[in-house]
């Protein structure tokens, strides 16, 4: 990817390659918090943000919306979407049918939700064929060390802490993670690292060195009214 791009060094062509890649994101009317999440997503000293909250509040469409301009900013970043399979229960990708690709598509839905929201179809069909964006499973980053990549870790509470501890250690120069998860639907019964890497970093030394955590609450929710309603009944009812 670098180096596709480096080949246009006269002005001209840069232009041209500006036009090319430049992405044109539909308008939203932003919430007061989705704004003080990107003032903190758009600092050149952000590293990491870890984004808690409820279903429906926004957390992996504004980090998409994030990724996507940031991208807009610097073009020499590609986009990274991670995921696990731990919905699938006791099946892991060896056990589906087809390719890689093949058995990761179906957890890709919620990136292509986004994207719809976000772009024209054409701009979704050059970013996949260009590759600016992928997608991997989280266990299948052993190794992977990133540079010039905006990450986006989705549904992040089915992270085990040993996969997280994985996720954030690929981290190189020039690299962004948003990190996205809901304490309340994790699927593999207790064993999330999610809120304890969250407690971790939260304190004034990470955020000296770039390391943010972020929560949206239930009054943050955007899908919906009864959807509020729930998660603020199950947050103040928790089941036995």
């Amino acid at each position: 990817m670098m180096s596709r791009r480096k080949k246009s060094s006269a002005s001209e062509k840069i232009i041209s390659f500006e036009n090319k890649y430049k992405l044109y994101l539909k308008n939203f009317e932003l919430t007061e918090k989705q704004k003080e999440f990107l003032k903190i997503a758009f600092d050149k000293n952000t590293k990491i943000v870890f984004v808690s909250g409820p279903a429906g509040s926004s957390k992996t469409f504004i980090s998409i919306y994030a990724a996507l301009q940031l991208f807009n900013m610097n073009m020499n970043q590609d986009l990274f979407y991670v995921r696990t399979i731990a919905e699938s229960g006791d099946r892991n990708l060896g056990s589906l049918p087809g390719d890689l690709d093949e058995k990761f598509h179906p957890f890709m839905m919620p990136l292509q939700d986004k994207l719809t929201e976000l772009l024209s179809a054409d701009q979704i069909k050059m970013l996949m064929e260009e590759k600016i964006i992928q997608c991997a499973p989280i266990n299948y980053l052993r190794g992977a060390s990133w540079d010039n990549k905006l990450i986006i870790a989705d549904e992040s509470q089915n992270f085990t802490h040993k996969e997280l501890v994985t996720l954030i250690t690929r981290i190189g120069n020039n690299s962004k993670y948003f990190i996205c998860g809901d304490p309340m639907q994790s699927d593999i019964n207790g064993k999330t690292g999610f809120a304890p890497i969250v407690n971790l970093f939260n304190d004034e030394e990470s955020r000296e060195k770039g390391v943010y955590t972020f929560k949206f609450t239930h009054e943050d929710i955007m899908r919906s009214e009864i959807l509020k309603f729930i998660v603020n009944k199950l947050e103040n009812n928790p089941l036995k």
